[in-house]
């Protein structure tokens, strides 16, 4: 079994999380090399700044600590430090509920060597009374104020503790002119009043005339280490909601019975295994199943009763609705569709009266929530094609028909068969041409609704929407089906008929105002060709202007608005700024997504030709997503360059879920195309792939491996040979 956790493991990264909410990936830190957490943690949307650190002190030096080297893997990050005359070994880790800072000191002097360590924090002293600071067994507990990005508020518990335990401890209220103090022991007033015994001497002084400044919170243990010899120690903190939280919320990793690495090993296990002679599309494989691990929720926050996923790290930190269907289908191959379905069931737990979904899923409140289109219909059958289950369906029409009937009553009040985007941000598609068309001052615009545009993309979603739930009507709620077959037939009709452009050989938004075709070329034009919507007359439109270098064939393709845009900016400045979100010339991963699935669905039904060009893109797309092209440096940020393939780093924002990228894998390069219970179509294609194997890939029930060699693959069902051929045809498997 592959070590995936060596495999991923590298020098350049330190993002640790265990997928319960607790995470700790600052984008730019700035104490990564300073022992502990200085920089910034997160509880859900909740930015922990700072969570801890440790000092260490020989007869009442604080020593200096210089970081020698650092190595990372999904589980931990290690790094050896000088600490003085002495060696320390750091490993940071993310147990579930926490923070670990685990120590391994040696003395590699002469002589015997007493060493205080104090582990500290300090936290923002208006946030906190008195009586919210307490002494426990195992350390301090202490309970604070804090705020989101919005503005809202809440409770946090923290528990510091130390293993072996804390001899003293400490908590003073001080003034402070600052509120990014430095990690350094000698600026708190633990330095102040340190006596040659090394104790914090247990005092409280948390009164003072006001509370504006810091408190200071301390933990301290002597340690005598013999030559050559060495000690061990560890730190924890943990992060709960609420001012009485749960024991099991509270509960620190030196309790906890398995060790980060032992749930990672555990999860990676549990993933379908892939090998591959491309190196690139190997790594990102388990890269990806890292993602969405480490942006995972398991069940415990008020607004999570399901596990689900974030779109990313900081204020990304939360479910948002334009990512999750592209969640839904890369969790869709795990043997257990709980996670998948969770997806779905967190964001109808909180529909809408009118019966629109919030854009954003806070962890405990749901003010300031914009909304985004999504394709909740094309991951519903994505999923149910892996795990069919009448009950979960049954489950999920009724808010599905809600939002579907919300989206005809305010998006098509005419009955058009298109469908409104009401602001540039709904789409997830901001700052581009499309919506200038309509409204030149769209760019300056907030979430007012103040423009109207008949998109293209929300269109193709919609029909979707509406196929799936003709498909789900007809067990669950037969007497609609003739109301979402004639809703997905309308729109169908309106996006052949009215959104087609023949001489161009384009689909293109329509100016519901003027009635007529916007001419604006975006990647989102393409996606109806991953639908049934299209047919063999749509074809040289399609490749005239996908493969054209001057439009969207670009180096690293596809750009998200075509090259010879007016407004096309490769650096992603927009009207002469650099924007964090534009897409007026980047390449997105979730645009990539989608036009993958449409160039494959192309391929497959009318040109097997054009084959090497999906494996072209398919290689170009993931040699982008790393540092300088190395295949053991695969990243994940919003957007990219596409002609240099450079990465978004000024947002710092890596591992971004907000596409899906094993599902291309699985469906593109493998050929997996499930049916539900009845079966399965293997159709691998001709993409330059010369050696691949998915093992233990769940569908309706059954395992299957599919394993491509040279020209010819081989599927097993269950273990037993079920099929194979030559790869560019198809086998179809009847269970």
């Amino acid at each position: 079994m592959t070590d995936v956790l060596r495999l991923l493991a590298r020098p350049d990264k330190w993002y640790l999380g265990s997928g319960d909410g607790v995470l700790w990936a600052p984008p730019f830190p700035r104490w990564l090399d300073a022992p502990g957490f200085w920089d910034e943690a997160h509880l859900y949307q909740y930015a922990v700044q700072p969570a801890f650190t440790l000092s260490f002190l020989v007869e009442g030096r604080s020593l200096t600590s210089r970081c020698r080297r650092r190595r990372w893997n999904p589980a931990e990050l290690s790094i050896e430090y000088d600490l003085g005359p002495l060696r320390g070994s750091e490993v940071r880790s993310a147990p579930r509920g926490g923070l670990r800072s685990a120590w391994k000191i040696r003395n590699t002097t002469r002589r015997t060597v007493s060493l205080d360590v104090v582990a500290w924090t300090a936290v923002d002293g208006e946030s906190l009374a008195p009586s919210d600071v307490a002494v426990r067994r195992d350390g301090l507990q202490f309970t604070r104020d804090i705020a989101d990005r919005l503005g809202h508020r809440a409770r946090l518990t923290a528990r510091l503790a130390m293993t072996p335990a804390a001899a003293s401890s400490a908590a003073i209220r001080s003034e402070s002119s600052t509120t990014s103090l430095p990690p350094q022991f000698d600026l708190t007033p633990f330095w102040d009043r340190w006596s040659p015994g090394g104790s914090l001497g247990n005092v409280r002084h948390l009164d003072g005339i006001n509370p504006r400044g810091l408190v200071f919170l301390g933990l301290q243990r002597r340690f005598r280490i013999s030559p050559g010899r060495r000690v061990e120690l560890a730190v924890d903190m943990t992060l709960a909601f609420g001012p009485r939280p749960t024991a099991k919320a509270l509960r620190t990793s030196r309790f906890a019975l398995r060790t980060p690495a032992q749930d990672w090993h555990d999860f990676f296990a549990a993933v379908p295994s892939f090998h591959c002679s491309d190196p690139y599309l190997e790594r990102h494989w388990w890269y990806r199943w890292y993602g969405l691990r480490l942006n995972g929720i398991t069940p415990g926050a008020p607004n999570y009763r399901h596990p689900t996923v974030c779109e990313g790290i900081g204020y990304f930190h939360v479910p948002i609705s334009y990512s999750a269907p592209g969640q839904m289908r890369e969790l869709r191959w795990l043997a257990e569709p709980e996670w998948a379905r969770g997806v779905l069931r967190t964001f109808l737990d909180h529909q809408k009266p009118d019966g629109s979904f919030h854009g954003r899923i806070y962890a405990d409140h749901l003010e300031g929530t914009d909304f985004y289109h999504a394709d909740w219909g094309g991951a519903l059958l994505a999923l149910d094609a892996v795990h069919p289950d009448p009950a979960f369906q049954a489950e999920v029409y009724p808010g599905l028909a809600r939002y579907a009937g919300w989206l005809l009553e305010t998006r098509d009040p005419e009955g058009s068969g298109m469908f409104d985007v009401l602001d540039q941000y709904e789409t997830g598609q901001e700052y581009m041409s499309r919506y200038q068309a309509v409204d030149s001052e769209a760019d300056r615009h907030g979430w007012e609704n103040r423009i109207r545009l008949k998109g293209i993309d929300i269109t193709v979603y919609a029909y979707r929407l509406f196929r799936a739930l003709e498909a789900v009507a007809a067990t669950t709620a037969p007497s609609d089906v003739a109301r979402w077959t004639a809703a997905a037939d309308r729109t169908g009709h309106a996006c052949r008929e009215q959104m087609w452009d023949a001489e161009t050989g384009m689909f293109f938004d329509v100016d519901p105002v003027t009635g007529t075709r916007t001419g604006v070329k975006a990647a989102a034009c393409f996606y109806p060709y991953a639908t049934d919507l299209t047919t063999p007359e749509h074809l040289a439109g399609f490749g005239r202007h996908l493969f054209n270098p001057r439009e969207f064939w670009t180096p690293y393709p596809v750009p998200s608005s075509s090259a010879d845009d007016p407004r096309f900016q490769a650096d992603a400045e927009w009207k002469g700024k650099r924007h964090n979100c534009p897409w007026n010339g980047r390449v997105w991963p979730m645009t990539n997504s989608h036009v993958g699935d449409a160039l494959a669905r192309v391929v497959r039904t009318y040109r097997p030709d054009w084959a090497p060009r999906l494996g072209h893109f398919l290689r170009r797309y993931f040699r982008m997503m790393t540092d300088a092209g190395r295949p053991d440096r695969p990243n994940c940020f919003e957007h990219y360059h596409p002609i240099t393939g450079k990465a978004s780093r000024y947002r710092g924002i890596d591992d971004y879920q907000h596409s899906w990228i094993n599902d291309l894998i699985v469906s593109q390069v493998l050929g997996v195309l499930p049916h539900g219970p009845t079966g399965v179509t293997v159709h691998p294609l001709r993409l330059g792939v010369t050696r691949a194997t998915l093992d233990g890939l769940p569908v309706a029930g059954h395992r299957l491996r599919v394993a491509v060699e040279g020209n010819r693959f081989r599927v097993a069902v269950d273990g037993r040979a079920a099929g194979k051929g030559r790869v560019g045809e198809a086998v179809t498997i009847d269970f």
